[in-house]
């Protein structure tokens, strides 16, 4: 997280333009019911998916461990941010449609994923989506100066998500 908060400009400048409308849309498409839907942004960054969901019309809240990161999130998309760690989560139980976590879950070590994938499915709502959009890998991990990656196979991530039944079903093979 040090890393994040010391590179948050940076970040956000370097980012800021990603284009991850596909992303959106496909989380969108999968999500049973009619908006505005609940929409938990899980590792915002500084805002910007946030604040697309937002204009969008959705009931989006972020989720940023990183303090500035996190600031910046709020002051971009004007929607309420909680500070907190992927491995010291605390979410309210059935409050989100959906769960985005773009780029976001590879940061979490296999040997956390589990619980972290419980703690998300349990803050879902019924029927509820995750979407998770990470890296390609060969099932390697460690750290990289500052950060850390866990960069899965795609059959390693229908492993981990299989293990919770309720996303069993929605776990398509897109590769991009």
């Amino acid at each position: 997280l040090g890393h994040y908060d010391r590179r948050a400009e940076a970040y956000w400048e370097g980012t800021r333009d990603h284009d991850v409308s596909q992303n959106v849309a496909a989380l969108l498409r999968h999500i049973e019911g009619s908006p505005p839907f609940a929409i938990l942004d899980l590792g915002c960054g500084p805002g910007r998916d946030l604040t697309t969901f937002a204009q969008m019309g959705h009931h989006a809240v972020g989720l940023e461990g990183a303090a500035r990161l996190a600031e910046m999130a709020r002051r971009h998309s004007g929607c309420e941010v909680w500070r907190q760690d992927f491995l010291k989560l605390d979410l309210p139980p059935q409050r989100f449609d959906a769960v985005f976590a773009n780029a976001s879950l590879f940061h979490v070590p296999s040997q956390e994923l589990p619980r972290v994938l419980r703690q998300l499915h349990t803050t879902l709502k019924s029927r509820g989506v995750l979407f998770s959009s990470n890296p390609r890998g060969r099932d390697e991990e460690g750290w990289s100066g500052e950060r850390y990656g866990a960069y899965h196979d795609i059959e390693t991530w229908r492993r981990h998500l299989s293990s919770l039944s309720r996303f069993a079903p929605r776990v398509p093979a897109v590769r991009t």
